[in-house]
């Protein structure tokens, strides 16, 4: 999951600031906040909270969830049977597709042999890669190839051969906390709106060092010697190719070749492996001292052929007559990557998105609009579930042909940000929405949620309704360890969530989402944006 902000001038603050002023304090005056149900749904979400029985069900039984896989289908099955049992409307799987072949990985077993002995790899298959079709034993070769005369120098010797194609990296200490909070100055620093992050690139945590991402293809040239390269290892014959990938400490992250989830695609090329950097960092060194290194591996990964796919869906209906055809979501997106356990990375978004749902069933409070659910499949390909609801029921992007329910649509709520406590929220640039989270925050202050900013961030699911002008709100959360350690690793699991942040989390959406629902009016919007002649880029996903 990668963050992106983007940021808006100063020029209306810094030309107007007397008159901008009185307005939010003015708006903030007329807000209501109905503190009576905010402490019941604190009471019910506190006291007889379900939020971790919901993640290690999410995690422990039906994790991880890669999209169109079994565990991600039965997950789905069970979410529709708790919710039921909890009292909720329509409760579903609605599907949407096609989005290709789901995926699993069935068996790893990978050994190394050195002169001084053996050791087990850690490591696992990425996504949508074949297997070793049964157990293979061969030689380890370092072929770092960058260029055609690096080809050149290896053509002929790579038969039989397992290869590491990259070169070692450094591995330095942990010299600060893998988990970190906001601090008091990070989340002033993000009130302030900045230009100082060009759009489309990543704007990180305000104050806090840049984020580092996994490795990744290049453009142009660096593209076009990766197409090379992956032929060429392929013609010699080489058994699987091994990587160590970003991490440290047994950690290892974790992707996939979503290309190979498509009907059409035959040639799957190699077993793709990656292990941990320690192991091997083991094996390089072994072989630059001329001694051998061999390798031992049977790899069992199965695809799965339905290539329809779906979101899981829920509703609590409204009970005012003129409100109830309006309509509150929350959501999260459902699927995983498949290191671990999908615990962050998103069990911990869906199973809040969830336990908001009981909270505000459970609580007794009166919602006077419909509050529907949705927990989102294909996510971690491209927003690809929450956008083919959006284009279903409220407006195709590609022409801003606005369907009915456009019109009814008051406001969307998403978690993506793993188990860290939420802190504010991002206003994705509407001004007029401002004043309104500002009042609604204030209950939750002694919580930690005190910053709303202006910016924008992307990467999840919220841009699918924001896309097509409708409000939708990703909230701001403290990372903890979650870029560290648990996005899209091995480390993904139960273990690294925090329940007492996932019970703050749970409360807080459920009184954003009952607020919104019992407003006279729907949420502010924005202006709806041009249609997105010839499409758009994917956005780039948690």
């Amino acid at each position: 999951m990668v963050l992106t902000l983007r940021h808006r001038p100063l020029i209306a603050v810094a030309t107007l600031a007397g008159t901008l002023v009185l307005v939010p304090l003015a708006a903030q005056q007329q807000e209501k906040v109905d503190l009576e149900s905010v402490y019941r749904i604190k009471e019910e979400g506190f006291q007889r909270s379900q939020v971790m029985n919901i993640m290690s069900w999410l995690t422990d039984v039906y994790g991880p969830r890669l999209t169109n896989a079994p565990g991600f289908r039965k997950a789905g099955e069970w979410a529709v049977k708790e919710m039921t049992s909890w009292g909720l409307s329509n409760v579903k799987l609605e599907p949407w597709g096609p989005f290709g072949k789901g995926w699993t990985n069935d068996k790893f077993y990978a050994m190394a042999t050195t002169p001084g002995g053996s050791f087990p790899l850690t490591g696992m298959s990425t996504a949508w890669t074949p297997g070793t079709n049964g157990l293979v034993s061969g030689q380890a070769v370092h072929a770092v190839i960058e260029t055609a005369e690096d080809m050149a120098k290896f053509q002929g010797q790579l038969r039989g051969k397992f290869v590491l194609p990259s070169a070692l990296r450094e591995v330095p200490a942990l010299w600060t906390s893998p988990a970190t909070r906001y601090t008091d100055q990070q989340l002033a620093e993000l009130r302030r709106e900045s230009d100082a992050t060009p759009r489309g690139q990543r704007g990180g945590r305000a104050g806090a060092p840049g984020r580092q991402g996994g490795p990744g293809g290049g453009r142009g040239g660096a593209q076009g010697i990766a197409a090379q390269r992956t032929q060429f290892f392929k013609d010699e014959g080489v058994v699987a190719l091994i990587s160590a990938g970003r991490g440290d400490g047994g950690t290892i992250f974790l992707g996939g070749n979503s290309a190979n989830r498509q009907p059409t695609v035959t040639d799957l090329g190699l077993p793709a492996i990656v292990i941990a950097i320690e192991h091997y960092g083991r094996i390089v060194r072994t072989l630059e001292k001329k001694m051998p290194v061999t390798i031992e591996m049977d790899v069992k990964n199965t695809f799965h052929d339905d290539p329809q796919s779906f979101n899981v869906v829920a509703e609590l209906p409204g009970t005012d007559t003129a409100l109830a055809p309006e309509l509150v979501m929350l959501g999260a997106h459902f699927d995983s990557w498949h290191g671990g356990t999908g615990a962050t990375d998103n069990a911990a978004g869906s199973a809040v998105m969830m336990e908001a749902m009981r909270i505000l069933k459970e609580s007794g409070v009166k919602l006077r609009r419909t509050v529907r659910i949705g927990l989102w499949g294909g996510e971690e390909q491209g927003l690809l579930g929450s956008r083919a609801y959006v284009t279903q029921h409220f407006a195709d992007r590609a022409t801003m042909t606005l369907k009915p329910d456009h019109a009814k649509f008051a406001g969307y709520f998403n978690v993506d940000n793993g188990t860290g406590a939420i802190r504010g929220v991002y206003l994705q640039g509407n001004e007029a929405i401002g004043p309104i989270f500002e009042t609604w925050i204030k209950p939750f202050h002694n919580l930690g949620m005190t910053t709303t900013t202006i910016r924008d961030t992307g990467g999840t699911d919220h841009q699918a309704f924001d896309a097509v002008g409708l409000p939708g709100f990703q909230f701001i959360q403290d990372e903890v360890e979650y870029d560290t350690r648990t996005h899209h690793s091995n480390m993904d699991v139960y273990e690294r969530v925090q329940e007492e942040d996932m019970r703050k989390n749970a409360v807080i959406v459920a009184s954003f989402v009952y607020l919104t629902a019992n407003r006279d009016d729907k949420l502010p919007r924005k202006p709806l944006p041009r249609p997105a002649a010839g499409g758009r880029g994917t956005a780039a996903v948690r």
